[in-house]
């Protein structure tokens, strides 16, 4: 007796927006970078309320609907996330920094500038309690963020450094020298380390200090 052949099952498709068709069981993909940026979104968020050593991998992928794999396809680890975190944290940071008063003399914006950065790590620290953790991290593993954040600040410095020498306010001839011993000298009031379990009111007076001695060793017609 022959074998009766079956007929072909038909695939169901379903009609998109374009006009093609495609399997309903079928996701579209989203792109790599709105998901590395979902990720990042959602472990910024549960580190800052949770605290870094709480929080695994598999609690951001639970969080996002997406199993741990997804999640270590984009970062290879925890430390990885951090480093991704404090990076774009620093460079908005600083560029909200960016607007100071350019009529002022550059010794009044060197003030003005390390001023603001300091007490925006302040502002950090005190509203989110386990950011100081973060920042432990960062020191200890030596991220590309802390590389980041030094490059950063030392070309502000530098630009600074370098208007004040164009305007006659500085008589050093090597802006870029200069900037990285200001940037030395001013961990003591922008290092977040350095700041996080001292007063304000001694912090502010300790900035004022720090940064009157490097605008008097910017200004000594004797400095290189």
């Amino acid at each position: 007796m022959p074998i009766a052949r079956e007929k072909a099952r038909s695939t169901k498709v379903v009609p998109t927006n374009d006009g093609t068709a495609r399997s309903p069981s079928r996701r579209l993909r989203r792109p790599a970078e709105e998901t590395r940026e979902d990720i990042l979104n959602t472990a910024d968020h549960l580190f800052r309320t949770r605290g870094y050593a709480s929080v695994a991998i598999a609690d951001i992928a639970t969080e996002l609907g997406m199993s741990p794999a997804n999640v270590f396809k984009h970062f290879h680890s925890k430390t990885n996330l951090v480093d991704a975190i404090s990076a774009r944290h620093i460079e908005k940071m600083i560029d909200r920094l960016g607007g100071l008063e350019t009529t002022k003399p550059a010794p009044e914006r060197l003030l003005d500038f390390v001023k603001r950065l300091m007490e925006s790590h302040l502002r950090d620290l005190a509203d989110n309690p386990y950011l100081f953790e973060m920042v432990l991290l960062t020191a200890k593993e030596d991220l590309q963020c802390g590389h980041r954040y030094r490059d950063r600040l030392l070309a502000d410095l530098t630009i600074i450094i370098e208007e004040g020498i164009a305007e006659g306010s500085y008589k050093v001839t090597n802006s870029r020298k200069a900037a990285n011993s200001a940037f030395l000298a001013l961990s003591c009031v922008l290092h977040p380390v350095m700041i996080a379990n001292e007063k304000a009111d001694i912090l502010a007076t300790r900035c004022e200090d720090v940064v009157a001695l490097i605008n008097a060793a910017l200004q000594n017609p004797l400095a290189k």
